[in-house]
């Protein structure tokens, strides 16, 4: 059987970069979007914070979810 070829550190670093290159996503994507329909600077700052925090709670939320998963599938 092959194992992994990245230790455990560079798959924690790599979870924790995708974790938040995810969060980012939907953080600019809330405000970009908020821009195209005419918002304000403020507006649009307002709709990045709004979109880190969802973007954060889904995050934690598909954390949750995928060890849910996993621990079902190790069986």
């Amino acid at each position: 059987m092959v194992g992994s070829s990245m230790s455990d550190e560079e798959t924690r670093l790599a979870n924790n970069r995708l974790k938040i290159g995810f969060t980012l996503l939907v953080g600019v994507s809330a405000a970009l979007v908020a821009m195209q329909a005419g918002a304000t600077l403020l507006q649009g700052a307002i709709a990045l914070v709004a979109g880190l925090v969802i973007g954060g709670l889904l995050t934690w939320y598909l954390k949750r979810w995928s060890r849910e998963f996993t621990a079902v599938n190790r069986r």
